[in-house]
């Protein structure tokens, strides 16, 4: 009797220790728990995101001395025995975020995950689910194009690209012409940044696939014109970058109407800083204007002025011209809501007529991409 105790005890010991370590090797890589961000690359496990938002995240470097996940905020990485450096983050907020991995110092993009151009140049990109992003799901519906259009401009003296969406029926329908929406990116970003990161197919595809939104044709252009950021000299040459090159181009590649009605200006950033430089001197070109997140810099007191003084003189033309000018920002928590309110103010003392709304998320592309969806439910009606 005591034998049979003694081996009853010591298989509930033994099975405890298994069950322990099995545990523990589950909880440590996540794997009955997580999922494969959407962002990785095919077949990668990690990074991956668990039920309560945070992320785990792998790189194997034996030889490293030191590796950092940066998402913002840094997290030292902890190597185990097989020089595979492992991170748990905390919760992460909803939507798309850039990050890097720092391998003694450099700033590298993690080899599981996709590449995005944001910070200025290639970074990893981790998209974390939430229950709203429905309007960018892919869904059974007739889903549109997204083009990449090369073009010579006489304004920097160079070949340059922008991306273009094209609706569904847009190659059967050739007796049919679009209204356009030229839409801008932020700073550090270019074209590619609303048609990868922004996921502005996929929003058009469903909003006129529910009839909440006219088809329309909708480029994606490169505001990096000139020596870049928000000087005078470089906003200046996005304008005539736009009128005399992206316009001309457009209009004669592709089977758009061409007048001032059918046209929209918008942008995130450093592109709602373009948008309110160049649609606000010409009103008679564009019928909607769209600011998302910007507003005008207490350093740039020069340009804004000198804009202010035109809407001043010019207010009744502008709210005449303008159907929408739709301004938006992502809460109070949004880098850019300070100056907004204070461009805002000036806009009330103008009598300038806008509408202005808040979604919160801070200067995130979560924002940007419910911008534009509810955006794009105003246009060409």
């Amino acid at each position: 009797m005591k034998k049979l105790t003694f081996i009853f005890f010591a298989a509930l010991i033994l099975s405890s220790t298994v069950k322990g370590q099995t545990d523990g090797i589950a909880n440590k890589d996540n794997s009955n728990i997580g999922a494969p961000a959407s962002s990785n690359v095919r077949a990668s496990k990690y990074p991956m995101i668990l039920p309560d938002s945070r992320a785990v995240f792998h790189v194997k470097a034996p030889d490293a001395q030191k590796v950092q996940l940066d998402l913002g905020k840094k997290y030292d990485m902890i190597k185990n025995n097989e020089g595979i450096w492992e991170v748990t983050t905390d919760s992460l907020t909803e939507g798309f975020h850039y990050y890097s991995l720092l391998i003694d110092g450099v700033a590298v993009a993690d080899p599981s995950s996709e590449s995005f151009y944001g910070m200025g140049r290639m970074a990893s990109g981790i998209e974390v689910p939430f229950k709203g992003d429905g309007y960018y799901a892919v869904k059974n519906v007739a889903h549109g194009d997204v083009r990449m259009k090369r073009y010579y401009s006489s304004v920097t003296k160079t070949w340059r690209r922008f991306y273009i969406y094209t609706p569904a029926g847009y190659d059967a329908n050739i007796n049919q012409k679009y209204p356009v929406l030229y839409l801008m990116h932020g700073g550090g970003e270019d074209e590619r940044g609303w048609s990868t990161q922004g996921k502005t197919d996929l929003i058009l595809d469903n909003l006129i696939a529910e009839k909440k939104a006219k088809p329309m044709l909708i480029v994606m252009l490169d505001g990096n014109v000139g020596n870049g950021g928000f000087s005078e000299s470089s906003l200046k040459a996005f304008e005539s970058e736009l009128k005399e090159c992206i316009i001309p181009v457009v209009e004669k590649e592709y089977r758009v109407k061409t007048d001032s009605k059918n046209r929209a200006l918008a942008g995130l950033s450093m592109g709602g800083i373009q948008t309110l430089y160049a649609g606000i001197k010409n009103t008679q070109l564009f019928s909607y204007l769209g600011v998302f997140s910007s507003g005008w810099l207490p350093n740039l007191d020069g340009v804004a002025e000198a804009q202010y003084e035109f809407m001043k003189t010019n207010s009744g033309l502008i709210n005449t011209n303008l159907k929408q000018f739709w301004i938006s920002q992502g809460g109070k928590e949004d880098i850019a809501h300070r100056n907004c309110q204070i461009m805002l103010s000036k806009f009330k003392d103008l009598k300038i007529k806008y509408s202005y709304s808040e979604y919160p998320g801070g200067h995130t592309w979560p924002v940007w991409r419910n911008n534009l969806y509810n955006f794009a439910q105003l246009l060409f009606k």
